[in-house]
């Protein structure tokens, strides 16, 4: 049975428990998901299942693309995604998988793409402290030493330096499904999750 679906992050918010509690949430929107293809051990050395799902203009498609969606016989989408499966067979190609997996007595992992925040310095990246901030000082938000002088004679591997600071692929691990919306395809999760509004996540029930 499929333990992982795709939505589309729109947002955080936050609703009240029965005893009065604010809770806060985020809530994804997961619109089913068309088997379009099946990945075998014989073929690929793996089980899994392609599904596709969000809505795009046949134009905006390639060719190679536009074959895996021809083969199947269904309808162009957006994304292609797989998830692994222990028996491929329970599957049938054209089938919808939806948000149904899931239910409020689980707990999820969601991954998805941290915010961008682009070329950043070590204050900030880091959270390093600042030199001295008093007047002749010169050495206010540097990196701080580079290592040893003559021997060895190089930055060691591993110095924090400025540089790209996020957009990268991030994990946030048991959180609460704390209610399922099946008439509008949303999933209400407590806390924050990766990525900003219209992000692609996964959600996957938690193995820890």
């Amino acid at each position: 049975m499929v333990k992982e679906v795709y939505g589309k992050k729109i947002g955080m918010t936050q609703i009240f428990s029965e005893d009065g509690i604010a809770i806060p949430v985020t809530a994804i929107v997961v619109e089913p998901l068309t088997v379009v293809a099946k990945k075998t051990v014989e073929k690929e050395g793996y089980n899994a299942i392609v599904v596709s799902f969000g809505d795009v203009k046949e134009k905006n498609v390639n060719k190679p693309r536009k074959g895996i969606f021809a083969k199947a016989g269904t309808e162009v989408q957006k994304y292609l995604k797989e998830i692994k499966v222990e028996n491929v067979e329970e599957y049938e190609i054209g089938s919808k998988i939806t948000l149904d997996v899931i239910t409020t007595e689980d707990k999820v992992d969601v991954q998805g793409t941290s915010k961008g925040k682009g070329f950043q310095g070590v204050i900030k990246r880091h959270g390093q402290h600042r030199g001295p901030m008093s007047h002749g000082s010169m050495y206010h938000r540097r990196p701080g030493s580079m290592g040893p002088c003559a021997t060895p004679g190089r930055v060691f591997k591993g110095k924090k330096l400025p540089g790209h600071m996020g957009h990268k692929t991030t994990s946030i691990l048991n959180l609460d499904v704390v209610k399922v919306d099946t008439d509008k395809n949303v999933i209400l999760v407590k806390g924050s999750i990766p990525g900003a509004k219209g992000a692609i996540v996964r959600v996957k029930k938690s193995v820890k």
